[in-house]
């Protein structure tokens, strides 16, 4: 027992021996790895200056490339279709450039044909799908361009009340728009925060209302601007005729919604028209390939496709001009 006993103590002296000097050691490397740290400093910076260097030249590299294929496309354009796609995009709210929309566009049609081709597989399908790459931009656009008109018309009427408000407490034409500005949502705030930044830097009032219905083309806003230009012209109440434009416009708005819902059907029969044969198509594809493949190939079923593309395109327009009803 005696003998357990001293065993047991030296292992246990021993243990302790080797935890001490075990810990004494790794407090040295602890102190070395900190004094390493200090020491070599400046060779860690260098490396780090020499990383950061080569990564702004890659960073420079694709930057000049960029710059380069945009002054290429840029040229490539001519000044009317730049300044047409600009306006496009400034009224949809999208911040690109046009040289880069055209890019987007080019992209889109090369993806889209390469996921035609792979999918069906012929040459057709991958002249459909080029075609219809190129223009999933420009409708993307006029749609999002679309909803932000609408939406700055939806608070045309108490834009224009706030300023009415404005004037009549004694406020000047610019200190109602700041007043606008400050106290309406997007996208009006930043459009008339863009007019009042053109004001400051010195263009006319009535070149910054034209700038602002270039950007926003909407019938009630032309309205007012008209009304405003000439009211600067002949004079008179201010405050009284855009209290009037405000009511018409209000007038305006009641009768398109009375009209949108009695014309609801049409426009739903139209995209029917014109959504059905696509899904039957697809769905006739999915479940039995060989024989749509064949339809393709065949030219008969191609004339056919052909006819029936055609007709489906006149029925949705023909459906959409009827139940479009200007107000």
């Amino acid at each position: 027992m005696e003998n357990l006993l001293t065993i047991f103590l030296f292992i246990s002296i021993f243990l302790f021996a080797t935890a001490g000097l075990y810990i004494y050691m790794l407090r040295d490397k602890e102190v070395e790895k900190r004094l390493s740290y200090y020491l070599d400093i400046e060779n860690r910076f260098k490396e780090r200056k020499s990383q950061n260097t080569s990564s702004k030249d890659l960073k420079d590299f694709l930057k000049n490339s960029n710059e380069y294929i945009r002054e290429i496309m840029k040229r490539g354009m001519p000044a009317k279709d730049q300044k047409r796609i600009n306006q496009q995009l400034i009224a949809a709210g999208v911040s690109l450039k046009p040289e880069e929309f055209i890019a987007a566009r080019a992209f889109f049609a090369v993806v889209t044909g390469l996921m035609f081709q792979i999918l069906f597989k012929n040459a057709i399908f991958l002249l459909i799908g080029v075609v219809l790459g190129a223009y999933l931009p420009k409708i993307w656009l006029s749609a999002k361009r679309q909803r932000r008109v609408d939406k700055f018309n939806d608070g045309l009427a108490d834009m224009i009340t706030t300023i009415v408000g404005s004037l009549r407490a004694g406020y000047s034409f610019s200190q109602a728009l700041k007043t606008v500005s400050e106290e309406s949502e997007s996208p009006i705030k930043e459009e008339i925060q863009t007019l009042l930044n053109e004001l400051n830097y010195g263009i006319s009032l009535e070149e910054a209302l034209n700038n602002l219905k270039t950007r926003m083309p909407s019938v009630d806003l032309e309205l007012m601007i008209h009304a405003i230009l000439i009211q600067r012209q002949i004079g008179g109440n201010l405050s009284l005729i855009l209290e009037i434009i405000v009511n018409t416009i209000r007038e305006r708005k009641k009768l398109q919604r009375h009209v949108r819902t009695l014309t609801a059907q049409g426009r739903l029969s139209g995209r029917v028209i014109a959504g059905l044969p696509v899904v039957i198509f697809f769905i006739m594809f999915s479940m039995n390939r060989d024989i749509v493949m064949e339809f393709l190939y065949n030219r008969t079923g191609q004339i056919a496709i052909g006819i029936g593309v055609v007709m489906c395109l006149i029925g949705f327009f023909t459906m959409n001009r009827i139940t479009k009803i200007e107000v």
